[in-house]
């Protein structure tokens, strides 16, 4: 698709010139206008990619003023075209945040190397925008997650603080459980803030050491067995005694502990969840099976892997919606790959596979 172009000049011959010019540069002028009303309608019906504008135009308003009011409306980028760099002139186009300027005459290589720093210059601002939106979406709902928890400390202590005198050890000790959960919950979630933020910046560090997959598993697994309540069971298979590779232990904890954690959060009738390993000459790869809830088709197929995002079955249980983000960050870092498989009301199963090189003994 090439790039759409509305010349804004009140001299035709100049106007006419300057179309050709840029069709001759494989650009598509969607209009010529002399003035500034005319200019911010048609920019209107045919939302261009770039708007060359001179600053000396027919009409109530100048090409400065016509330009201001197109960002704000469109948010198109406008260079300007004038035959006059006065300071005064140059000082009024930058602050209505000009992509740049360009004399009359000028040359068709001056006039495309401009409009592409324009175009560039437009995208990466926009990519800017559009980062920041995120980022204050991401603090707002993180925001709402932890004074949830923060409600819950508060609460308690002053129950402790007030009537610690008039309260049942089983009582205090219910409150401070309370003030406990709840501090962890906090912590969880700032770790999760902290991991998709590094994860987007580029930031997570891939350190590699020998480890024995196996043991590390079952260290990871036992944990989970001692805590467990009767209405669950975690069952782990490998067919190896013993394996060593090269992995980042830290990434492949935080999958793992993320990864069951999950599957049994979201099976809250119980049911058998199994953690099954399997070791490959150049790679190794697990799944996580559960029992649970599963996922809605349309989540699974769209809104999987967005930060914040929750299906719309989990109903009251507690999560961030980072938990599988910040997973399959790690699982790209390890150049690795993630597949989830979920049917709602069934269960959920997750494959990762991880490309590693096994340590001979």
């Amino acid at each position: 698709m090439t790039t759409k172009i509305l010349i804004v000049e009140d001299e035709l011959l100049i106007a006419k010139s300057l179309a050709r010019k840029l069709k001759k540069m494989d650009y598509t002028v969607v209009g010529i206008v002399s003035s500034g009303a005319a200019a911010i309608e048609r920019a209107s019906e045919t939302q261009p990619d770039i708007i060359l504008m001179d600053i000396v135009i027919k009409g109530e308003i100048d090409g400065i003023t016509t330009a201001a009011k197109i960002r704000e409306k469109y948010n198109i980028p406008v260079i300007y075209i004038t035959a006059y760099a006065d300071d005064e002139t140059l000082e009024r186009a930058e602050k209505t945040g000009s992509y740049g300027y360009i004399l009359k005459p000028f040359k068709e290589r001056e006039l495309h190397a401009i409009i592409k720093i324009a175009l560039n210059k437009h995208q990466e601002l926009a990519k800017t925008v559009a980062a920041s939106k995120e980022k204050s979406r991401y603090l707002s709902i993180a925001a709402h997650d932890l004074r949830n928890p923060l409600t819950t400390i508060l609460g308690s202590s002053e129950l402790l603080r007030d009537y610690s005198e008039k309260l049942s050890p089983e009582k205090k000790k219910q409150y401070f459980d309370h003030i406990k959960d709840a501090a962890t919950n906090m912590n969880e979630s700032l770790e999760e803030l902290l991991l998709i933020s590094k994860a987007e910046e580029g930031k997570l560090v891939f350190a590699p050491e020998v480890l024995d997959i196996v043991e590390f598993f079952g260290n990871v697994v036992k944990p989970f067995q001692t805590t467990l309540g009767v209405e669950h069971s975690l069952l782990f298979l490998c067919q190896h005694q013993s394996y060593e590779a090269v992995v980042d232990k830290n990434i492949l904890h935080h999958i793992l502990i993320n990864l069951l954690s999950n599957a049994i959060k979201y099976s809250p009738n119980g049911g058998k969840i199994m953690l099954e390993l399997i070791c490959e000459e150049e790679q190794i790869y697990f799944t996580v099976q559960d029992e649970g809830i599963g996922m809605p088709q349309e989540y699974l197929a769209s809104k999987l892997f967005k930060v914040f995002e929750r299906a719309n079955n989990v109903g009251s249980i507690k999560g961030t919606g980072l938990g599988l983000s910040i997973v399959k960050q790690e699982v790209i870092l390890h150049n690795g790959n993630l597949v989830v498989e979920s049917q709602e009301g069934v269960g959920t199963t997750v494959t990762v596979t991880i490309p590693c090189k096994k340590v001979e003994a």
